[in-house]
């Protein structure tokens, strides 16, 4: 999936001594953080959810070309989606070389991304812009804020494959020419921006009740995880960056 990054992102917290040192596991390579069985399930677990929603995500870029208003536009959106299918290409890989069967990591995220993607289905050019910019977005931030507790190998792949691949100037450029071709528009994609918030958040929630290793790795027990106060304070931050994401965009959070 896409990052749309912006100046401000949050960073997340965890996993550092106060002069950014990284302590617990996040000081160890693959290699030794792996030794704990519920460490490994739940990084396996991390890197299918992962490597699914790069896949959907090429996926929807080459059908959201289709509504490309110019053969410029396909083409840009083409070459997002190839690198969006490099990036799960990279996820399959690392999979199979930790000995992890990649169909069988992925399968258990395949129907509640596919949900959702069903549930906020863009019915025009624009509306598929301010998905990818911000939903994706929302989706790369929670990944962000877990690859912070993660081993060094683990969580320089994982930060690789969330690298923006220009979606970001992209959506901001074309919906703030369209807003201002008719300023109409941005109450609409102000709205459906505000339902892809909520419909974002609730999946991720939900993708982490049901899978216990990452429910564990986020309220504690295993890579130094996050306690109940901070994954509030985590999903307060992923909720700024989408208010300055909407800002961007020339929209009111």
């Amino acid at each position: 999936m896409p990052c749309m990054e912006t100046p401000d992102n949050a960073t997340p917290a965890g996993g550092t001594d106060t002069d950014d040192t990284p302590t617990g596991i996040a000081a160890e390579d693959w290699a030794t953080a792996s030794a704990e069985p519920q460490y490994r399930a739940a990084v396996i677990d991390l890197l299918g959810a992962l490597a699914y929603g790069e896949l959907a995500a090429f996926e929807r870029l080459a059908e959201d070309a289709k509504l490309a208003p110019s053969l410029e536009d396909k083409a840009e959106l083409a070459k997002m989606a190839s690198a969006e299918f490099h990036h799960f290409e990279r996820l399959r890989d690392r999979l199979a070389a930790v000995d992890a069967e990649p169909t069988a990591a992925m399968e258990p995220f395949a129907k509640a991304l596919d949900d959702f993607h069903r549930q906020t289905a863009p019915s025009d050019w624009l509306e598929g812009l301010v998905k990818a910019y911000v939903g994706d977005s929302i989706a790369s931030d929670f990944y962000r804020e877990v690859a912070a507790r993660l081993d060094s190998d683990t969580r320089a792949l994982v930060l690789a494959v969330l690298d923006d691949t220009g979606h970001g100037n992209f959506a901001v450029e074309k919906v703030r020419a369209a807003i201002d071709a008719d300023p109409r528009v941005g109450g609409r994609l102000a709205l459906w921006a505000r339902r892809l918030m909520g419909e974002a958040l609730s999946q991720a929630q939900r993708v982490v009740a049901e899978r216990d290793a990452l429910s564990t790795m986020l309220v504690g027990g295993v890579a130094d995880g996050f306690d109940l106060a901070e994954v509030g304070r985590m999903f307060s931050r992923i909720t700024e960056a989408h208010t300055k994401r909407m800002a961007a965009l020339g929209l009111a959070a």
